[in-house]
C-alpha cells in the first residue's frame, strides 16, 4: 500500500472511523523492493533454522550462522519491526541478558494490488 494509504487507514483506525477486518494484512511493505529485503533467501533460512534450533542466544546463532553477533542483531531487529520475530530477554546469568530470537509466524501470504 503507498504510504499516503496507509497514513490514511492509519489516521482512520485511530479515529475509529474503520475497524480492521479479520482477515485484513497484519504486515505492510512500501514497496516489493522492501518486501524482497526483508524476506530474501538469506533471511528465509535465517527463519527456518531459528525455528529448527530454537537457539537460545544470538551468540548461539553467530556460531552456526559464521554471521557476526551485529549483523544477525541488525537483521533480527529488522524482522522484528516488521513482526516476523520476536527477540526476548533470556535469563542473566554474567552481565547482560541474552536476546533470544523466536519467530513469530510460520509463512506468509504476499497480496499485491496494482491500482
Amino acid at each position: 500500500m503507498p504510504l499516503d494509504q496507509f497514513k490514511k487507514r492509519t489516521i482512520a483506525i485511530a479515529k475509529g472511523e474503520y475497524k480492521p477486518k479479520k482477515n485484513d494484512p497484519k504486515i505492510w511493505f512500501r514497496s516489493i523492493k522492501s518486501l524482497a529485503n526483508v524476506l530474501s533467501e538469506e533471511n528465509q533460512t535465517l527463519l527456518k533454522l531459528i525455528v529448527e534450533m530454537q537457539p537460545k542466544s544470538i551468540k548461539e546463532l553467530e556460531s552456526v550462522t559464521g554471521r557476526s553477533a551485529n549483523n544477525l542483531l541488525r537483521t533480527l531487529r529488522m524482522m522484528e519491526s516488521y513482526g516476523f520475530v520476536k527477540l526476548n530477554e533470556g535469563e542473566s546469568t554474567r552481565g547482560r541478558a541474552p536476546l533470544i530470537p523466536k519467530v513469530i509466524y510460520s509463512g506468509a501470504e504476499i497480496e499485491v494490488e496494482f491500482y
